[in-house]
C-alpha cells in the first residue's frame, strides 16, 4: 500500500493531497532494502580498454600473465559482453633476425598464445581474431639491441 501510494504520487506526482503514514502502518516486507532512486535506469557501459603491449624473449612465443594481463582481460570481456559485434585483435611481431617466413611464423606463435590465454579465461574463440606481421611494421630501430626488443612483442585492440 505505501509503495503504491509513493510511486504513484510521489514519482508520478499523481497525487494533490499530502498523507500521513504512521510507522505502525508499514510493514518490513514492504520496504525496499535497495536504493531504487539513485540507480541509472541504463546499465553503465564498460570501459573501452586501450591497445596493450605485450614483449617477448628472443626466438619465444610464451608469455607470463601479470596484473595488467588480468585487467586488460577483465575489461575486455566486459566490454565485449555488452557490444557482441565487437572482436579481440590480436597481431604478433618480431625482430628482424631470421627469415621473412620464420618471423612470419613466430608472431603468429605469438599471436596464438595470447589467444590461448584469453579463451581459457572465458573469451569466446569467435571473439579473438590474430594476424602476424612478422618483421613488418618495426615499433623501433632492428639496428639495436633495445629496438629489437621494442619490436618483440604483440599487440592486443578491441575492435568494433
Amino acid at each position: 500500500m505505501f509503495s503504491t501510494h509513493f510511486y504513484v504520487c510521489k514519482i508520478k506526482g499523481l497525487c494533490g493531497e499530502p498523507i500521513t503514514m504512521h510507522p505502525g502502518e508499514v510493514r518490513n516486507n514492504e520496504i525496499s532494502p535497495i536504493d531504487t532512486l539513485s540507480k541509472p535506469v541504463v546499465p553503465e557501459q564498460p570501459l573501452f580498454p586501450e591497445k596493450m603491449i605485450m614483449y617477448f624473449a628472443f626466438d619465444k612465443s610464451e608469455f607470463k600473465s601479470d596484473v595488467n594481463t588480468e585487467k586488460y582481460y577483465t575489461e575486455s570481456k566486459a566490454y565485449l559482453d555488452q557490444n557482441l559485434q565487437s572482436r579481440l585483435s590480436i597481431t604478433g611481431y618480431t625482430d628482424a633476425l631470421g627469415s621473412d617466413e620464420y618471423n612470419l611464423a613466430l608472431g603468429f606463435r605469438r599471436a596464438q598464445s595470447l589467444q590461448n590465454y584469453f579463451e581459457r579465461k572465458g573469451i569466446p574463440a569467435n571473439k579473438i581474431i590474430i594476424d602476424s606481421k612478422g618483421e613488418k611494421q618495426p615499433a623501433d630501430d632492428n639496428n639495436t639491441k633495445e629496438g629489437r626488443a621494442k619490436n618483440r612483442r604483440s599487440e592486443i585492440t578491441l575492435i568494433q
